[in-house]
């Protein structure tokens, strides 16, 4: 592996919101519930050496003695015996790939399995596969070599809890529990469970019965390899919580129609082990190809891991509900995140899709009127949109309102009214293309009225260009997804990187709309090709908005022809070459130019902002070189390299995957699920 190997990975079930965070040094880990961020706790992970002392992975550090606030006359100058030690880097090795995380110290290895698993529909999925799939478990698998060692010795996996809910040990399944809300349990009948105010004071524990201590905030489980054995144990770290956990709308999860609380989930999941090791790996082997390189295996690896983290499956009154939490924001089911999980979520489970686009035109879709830019008291008619989420936090927002949008509001916190509109189609479309369902009834055509509205009051004056704005923007205007970036993509009113959206989607409403509206869906495609390709030819670039107001060159404005070839329809694309050569031409010039690369060879997605998504560059990286056939040095490996190194930069690697980079630096959206566009390389 290419840079340091110690940076934060996140390992998590499949709808539980929760996850167990390591890899980073110091105390920066740990098992986490609805977090965006890691539970930044203290790991104990290791080995005793043959020497008597203990060895452990880097994923702790000393703090405050916990005992001086109940042990008032102890000396806190008194030292502390330590009986734990780091192993030295140089004796730590790591392999990480999809589904698994892979620890070699010395005697030591630690293999972390996590549960990449399709979302079984709930449907058409029996009882047992559900509770297999989103039973909510992490599993863990340790194995000693004390073949050279003639005596016995103690491995051991402990964590610090948050303090809120007391340690206690689980006699079955053996286990250190947190509450009610997370454990760690094994099924090896020797094992011992310990509590106590740190992972150094079990470990030094002499008095069995002492280990029940319930004080303090970390819990611990110990192995005992024999003198010349090779062990193997099994482990789980466990998570849940039971009854209403949302408001606004009141869900419960829905693992918890299979699992009673965490001592069912352990034993389950240990009683399971092989079986899961076995599907994780499968499952896993769907996300390689000859094609990869090594920088980008890891990106894959390390986004689906970030992305399952982030899920939550919901039960509403018995309806299933899929949830995306936005990573370190926690919004949920952010529609501009929606539409590039897509590709993941149709390859892996399209029911969610499904689940998730039924969501808004249910509770999260307005119908507003429109205006000219500096005209907000003359309206005209606008049409069905859906917010930009459905709530944050585990708080679902009010009917046809997001947490995020604000009326009257200029810059970011404003609508995206029209994004949103085309994300709907676009996802619909990919939906049902790749399943042959359509429950969409008269939605996809009331989205093409309001399309036609949003691009001019009067039909003759249509471009294919969105011109107008909310009415909830009042005064200000409509913002895009690229929110925290300059005009060049935050501004939604003529973007080139809308525009091209727009186009896609309406050649995606031809198979959505009555047969006898096809034909104005295609002259509106056609019309907004001939915009973008008008653009290029006046200035050799297409600026990023076309009406002359910003020349910035922006990558993402070949970001929509993803959904031509997505949805089936790229034999249509020979209907506008044209516009295929302009977006070609666009691209080239602006990475050959330089403008759009940074010096290191990583994608800049906009010549004027210094902020880059690294989401948005593997979307845009499949299609420059998938569908432009754009084979550059800039198109390669080395800009693979390039942003591999981004996320293995110091101030990175507690966030795991993150998305907004500047110059390199997460600066926002850490924690994040929304790299799973990363799997469309596999298509390469």
């Amino acid at each position: 592996m290419s840079g340091t190997i110690f940076f934060n990975a996140i390992h998590a079930p499949v709808g539980a919101h929760s996850s167990l965070t390591l890899g980073c040094k110091g105390r920066l880990g740990g098992l986490g519930r609805e977090l965006g961020n890691p539970a930044r706790k203290n790991l104990f992970i290791g080995l005793e050496n043959p020497k008597g002392y203990f060895e452990a992975l880097p994923f702790w550090e000393g703090g405050t003695d916990e005992s001086l606030r109940f042990d008032h006359m102890k000396e806190k100058t008194e030292e502390i015996q330590l009986p734990l030690r780091p192993f030295a880097d140089s004796a730590i090795s790591r392999e990480f790939s999809v589904g698994r995380d892979i620890w070699t110290a010395g005697d030591f290895r630690m293999e972390i399995l996590s549960p990449v698993l399709p979302a079984p529909d709930p449907a058409k999925a029996g009882y047992e596969a559900q509770k297999f799939a989103y039973c909510p478990a992490v599993l863990v698998e340790i194995t000693v070599d004390n073949t050279k060692c003639d005596h016995a010795r103690r491995a051991f996996f402990g964590y610090e809890t948050d303090g809120l809910d007391g340690v206690f040990q689980s006699q079955y399944p053996i286990g250190v529990v947190n509450g009610r809300a997370t454990a760690l349990f094994t099924d090896d009948p020797n094992a011992i469970a310990g509590c106590g105010f740190s992972g150094q004071d079990i470990l030094l524990q002499k008095c069995i019965p002492n280990l029940r201590f319930g004080l303090g905030t970390c819990g611990m489980l110990m192995f005992t390899a024999k003198p010349g054995e090779k062990a193997v144990f099994h482990m789980v770290a466990a998570f849940f919580r039971e009854g209403l956990v949302t408001t606004g709308l009141e869900c419960s999860y829905w693992y918890a129609r299979f699992f009673k609380g965490l001592n069912d989930v352990g034993a389950y999941a240990l009683a399971n082990f092989e079986l899961y090791r076995n599907a994780i790996l499968d499952n896993a082997a769907k996300f390689d190809s000859p094609n990869l390189n090594d920088a980008q295996r890891f990106q894959i690896a390390h986004s689906i891991a970030s992305y399952y983290n982030s899920t939550q499956l919901l039960d509403l009154a018995g309806k299933p509900l899929w949830i995306v939490h936005e990573g370190e924001y926690r919004m949920m089911n952010t529609f501009d995140l929606v539409v590039d999980q897509l590709f993941f979520e149709m390859k892996m489970n399209p029911w969610t899709v499904r689940s998730e686009l039924e969501l808004f035109v249910d509770r999260y879709s307005y119908v507003d009127q429109v205006h000219a830019p500096g005209d907000a008291n003359t309206l005209y008619p606008g049409g069905l949109s859906f917010n930009h989420d459905v709530g944050c936090r585990n708080a679902f927002a009010a009917p046809g309102r997001s947490a995020y949008e604000c009326d009257d509001k200029p810059g970011c916190f404003s609508h995206m009214t029209h994004e949103q509109l085309v994300n709907w189609i676009l996802s619909a479309a990919t939906y049902t293309h790749q399943t042959g369902d359509n429950p969409w009834g008269d939605v996809p055509e009331r989205c093409f009225d309001s399309m036609l509205n949003r691009d001019a009051a009067d039909p003759a004056d249509r471009n294919g260009v969105m011109d107008l704005d909310s009415s909830r923007t009042v005064s200000s205007s409509e913002i895009t997804t690229y929110d925290s970036l300059d005009a060049s993509l935050g501004q939604a009113r003529a973007n080139a990187y809308l525009v091209l959206k727009s186009f896609a989607s309406y050649l995606a409403l031809v198979d959505l709309i009555p047969a006898n509206r096809r034909a104005e869906a295609m002259k509106q495609a056609h019309l907004a090709a001939d915009s973008l390709v008008a653009a290029f030819k006046k200035n050799g670039f297409i600026p990023a908005i076309l009406d002359g107001s910003c020349d910035s060159h922006i990558i993402p404005a070949i970001e929509g022809l993803i959904f031509p070839w997505i949805l089936g329809k790229w034999d249509l694309m020979k209907e506008f070459l044209g516009l295929l050569d302009a977006l070609k031409g666009h691209f080239t010039s602006i990475m050959e130019s330089g403008e759009c690369l940074y010096a290191d060879g990583g994608w800049k997605l906009s010549s004027s902002a210094d902020n880059s998504w690294l989401s948005k560059i593997y979307l845009n990286q499949f299609i420059a070189r998938k569908l432009l056939g754009v084979n550059a040095a800039y198109t390669g490996v080395s800009a693979d390299e390039a942003h591999r190194a981004w996320l293995l930069k110091k101030e990175n690697l507690e966030y795991a995957w993150s998305d907004q980079m500047t110059s390199g630096v997460a600066k926002g959206s850490k924690y994040y699920p929304r790299g799973v566009t990363s799997i469309l390389w596999t298509l390469e």
